[in-house]
């Protein structure tokens, strides 16, 4: 049955404004973009997103309604059993998460600030080109900065050290023919770069995504680096900046996949941040291509008297 905007949970003036303006049903909005239903109703740009949002929700759900009854447990199984991991060249990482991050999950990196938050996101969505018969994925990765952290040197260091690891790998005639098209131009080539600058850019970003994940199904890993950060300022109304988060976790959540399957792991990994990535602990630091302090271009490194 087609929801109606009278019987939405919208804030009542904003329904008031979308029915005088002739919009009474969802279908009479679904096919319109933000700034377009901005321009229409006089509405902000923040209760378009919020308006479009909930009607793709409310899709989505139908759609899992509509899916989870021709599947059974052992169908969900094979699913979590095929789609795979991304490395992240830390052996202990890896083995405490199963092989490395998983896809079809929606995974949240956390930790102090210079912990290597950035640098996890940028090896993964590097990594997450390794070709399939190196035992990688193949695919391409969407990287939404809202900080202006994403530093393209960075990625050319690691894009380099990979093709350089799967090429002392390389064992038979499949993967040396594989390595004649995985180059760093292409890893650059299969990362695409959104640059937000507020929560509104976010937001719409979010919307859109859906979309653009159906053009480019070879994408495999969406990074969001970070997705608080342009929440923490311009908000009088706390209770909107809560319920704009729930939202944009809610979709994110649904994008991920359709039969999310949630897990939480627990452990204390060591690790070493270089030039080429993130790396196991242990190794002396004269047999890393780069020092520690190489893997971050953008942030001065912190002397032992400043972490006290």
């Amino acid at each position: 049955m087609q929801r109606t905007v009278a019987s939405s949970p919208l804030a009542p003036s904003v329904k008031v404004k979308l029915i005088s303006f002739g919009f009474h049903t969802a279908a009479d909005l679904i096919d319109l973009q933000p700034p377009q239903l901005c321009k229409e109703t006089g509405i902000s740009l923040e209760e378009a997103v919020e308006v479009l949002q909930m009607l793709r929700d409310d899709g989505q759900r139908d759609q899992q309604r509509a899916a989870a009854e021709s599947l059974t447990a052992l169908d969900l199984l094979h699913q979590e059993q095929t789609q795979g991991s991304i490395v992240t060249f830390c052996s202990e990482l890896d083995a405490v998460l199963g092989g490395g991050v998983p896809v079809g999950k929606t995974t949240e990196i956390c930790g102090a600030p210079g912990i290597g938050k950035t640098q996890l996101c940028i090896q993964l969505a590097v990594d997450v080109q390794i070709p399939v018969c190196f035992g990688g994925l193949a695919g391409k990765a969407v990287y939404v900065d809202t900080e202006g952290s994403f530093v393209v040197q960075r990625v050319v260091d690691m894009a380099e050290a990979l093709v350089e690891h799967c090429t002392l790998l390389a064992e038979d005639e499949e993967q040396r023919e594989a390595l004649e098209e995985f180059t760093t131009e292409k890893i650059l080539s299969g990362i695409f770069l959104v640059r937000c600058h507020g929560y509104a850019d976010l937001l719409a970003e979010a919307y859109l995504l859906p979309d653009f994940l159906l053009k480019h199904p070879e994408v495999q890993l969406v990074v969001i680096d970070s997705i608080a950060f342009p929440f923490r300022h311009d908000f009088d109304d706390l209770s909107q900046r809560t319920r704009l988060l729930s939202g944009l976790a809610q979709q994110l959540n649904q994008l991920a996949s359709l039969f999310k399957s949630p897990s939480q792991k627990e452990a204390t990994v060591e690790y070493q941040i270089t030039g080429q990535g993130f790396r196991d602990s242990g190794v002396p630091a004269e047999a890393q291509p780069c020092s520690p302090a190489a893997g971050n271009h953008s942030k001065r490194p912190r002397m032992a008297e400043q972490r006290r």
